[in-house]
């Protein structure tokens, strides 16, 4: 089996564009793998061992993926944290991962600085990209170091927190023995589906790093010898652009970022070139079948979509394929099984719904860092689950239902919030939306709608009675919300998954559920 990594590529074509940051500056592969090295050696010098972690706290820009390279070439786990959390849990996650290095970048500043000082053990070094209070500038603390490529790499991995969308976040751990391994399947993965090594690929990293899925395409693109293109503020306009002036061939979006570039005017759309395009991979939300429809409509059939989770990618499918089962996430990547089960885990036949069971398709297996039990309740042997309820067509096409944790059940009838956002969303003046179930007497629970508007779209009955006969003639009456709420934001992660968590407990902190 042929093996690739970023240092080969670096080594036999040293002035290659590697990566193009969000500041348009242009880091040649030489150049960064100079600098990773460099990295790497100065962070051996602080006495760290394999299985150590170093956390990541910063927007995108190059020394985001310099820092993580560097790390996962001394064996330790990456820890990746999102700026836009609250100080709490930002400290929360220091904290349970025993982060032994952090790397805060000077935009976060007042929030890294914030969060050190209230740690009882904070990590022992602290580095800036850029300056802040109290740490060692990245340039300073490497600048002794050689950039010479080390003799004797370690692989080290991601440790990937959920995105606590049902409580406090889990630590996803991996064993480090399978790193080079899994590496080196995920590429296999992506050679298969047409993205071969060392072509001329350019990948767009449209999402933000300090989420799974971003990092992991913008690191493998990396490894595979593909040029990456960073961007830390994204918006619709800006990514046609992107795609456009780079000719980029590859991309990994969101449902959210695919409704909000078809509700750009059409002249808008049409001003740009989208050609290049070979490969549009989404994932993290569910996509309604209008919009993905029309995303294949506009781009051609290079759309893909992937189901999986923080724990372990599980199913693939091409726009082809997509075409003759609407609404599927496809079938298992080559290496996973997978299994619907019903609440006795017993496997159930094609079209009943139950819950999803896979295995990585890696080979490895995960566990919840320091839960013991956890891990154990997300198994079944080999198999694990992350709570979401879906089927298998004949032809053992996966489609999804909702997670367990949102499922209403209302007078007896479980009714799945992901079939309400995905009618509401399609409403032109809805711009982002979620459905939780809210306490009701009578029914035990009630469905309800939070729904943000397009900009310049005001919250009026008129438009509630609208957005409800817009519901009536597609939905079910049982499925219509009771009530509708407007709101300026909705909690909403970039990565495309909303924090159901803080919209259901303002409903049900008094009734004593868990959420």
């Amino acid at each position: 089996m042929s093996t690739y990594t970023f240092g080969q590529f670096a080594q036999s074509d040293p002035t290659s564009i590697a990566v193009i940051d969000q500041i348009g500056r242009e880091w040649s592969r030489g150049e960064l793998f100079s600098e990773i090295n460099r990295l790497s050696r100065a962070l051996r010098a602080t006495g760290i061992s394999p299985g150590d972690c170093l956390a990541i706290f910063a927007p995108n820009c190059a020394e985001y993926l310099q820092t993580y390279l560097a790390a996962t070439q001394v064996g330790l786990y990456v820890v990746s944290i999102n700026p836009q959390l609250a100080r709490s849990e930002t400290a929360y996650i220091l904290g349970d991962s025993h982060a032994k290095i952090l790397v805060a970048h000077q935009a976060v500043s007042a929030l890294a600085r914030a969060t050190v000082d209230s740690l009882e053990s904070p990590p022992a070094v602290l580095l800036a990209i850029g300056n802040i209070p109290g740490f060692t500038a990245l340039r300073e603390f490497c600048e002794a170091h050689s950039l010479e490529p080390l003799q004797d790499p370690i692989p080290g991995r991601p440790l990937t927190y959920t995105s606590a969308t049902t409580g406090r976040p889990k630590g996803v751990e991996l064993p480090l023995n399978d790193s080079e391994s899994a590496l080196q399947r995920i590429i296999q993965a992506h050679a298969r589906n047409g993205i071969l090594p060392g072509r001329d690929h350019v990948h767009l990293c449209a999402s933000m790093l300090y989420h799974a899925a971003p990092l992991e395409w913008s690191a493998i693109a990396l490894h595979m010898g593909h040029r990456v293109i960073l961007v830390d503020r994204w918006h619709a306009e800006l990514l046609l652009q992107l795609i456009e002036t780079h000719r980029v061939t590859t991309t990994f979006m969101v449902p959210a970022m695919f409704v909000r570039i078809l509700k750009l005017p059409e002249d808008v759309r049409r001003r740009y070139s989208t050609s290049s395009l070979r490969f549009v991979a989404h994932g993290a939300a569910p996509c309604p079948l209008e919009v993905k429809q029309s995303m294949i409509d506009w781009w051609g059939p290079v759309i893909w979509e992937s189901y999986g989770s923080s724990e372990g990618s599980g199913t693939i499918v091409s726009s082809t394929d997509w075409l003759q089962h609407p609404g599927t996430v496809g079938r298992p990547f080559a290496g996973c099984e997978l299994k619907v089960l019903d609440d006795e885990g017993e496997e159930v036949p094609p079209g009943v719904t139950g819950i999803i069971y896979m295995t990585r398709y890696t080979g490895d297996t995960f566990r919840y860092r320091g839960d013991p039990e956890k891990t154990r309740a997300a198994h079944r042997g080999r198999f694990f689950t992350v709570g979401d309820i879906g089927y298998l067509d004949a032809e053992g096409y996966l489609f999804l239902c909702d997670r367990k944790i949102d499922m209403i059940i209302s007078g007896g009838m479980n009714i799945y919030p992901a079939e309400i956002e995905r009618v509401l969303i399609q409403h032109p003046q809805i711009a982002d939306c979620a459905v939780i179930g809210i306490p009701d007497e009578l029914m035990g629970e009630a469905v309800k709608a939070i729904i943000e508007l397009q900009a310049g779209t005001q919250p009026t009955s008129v438009l509630k009675a609208d957005i409800l006969r817009f519901l009536a003639t597609r939905l079910s009456p049982a499925k219509l919300p009771r009530r509708l709420e407007f709101t300026a934001a909705l909690p909403r992660d970039p990565n495309g998954k909303i924090y159901k968590r803080h919209l259901r407990e303002v409903h049900w902190s008094a009734q004593g559920r868990r959420l």
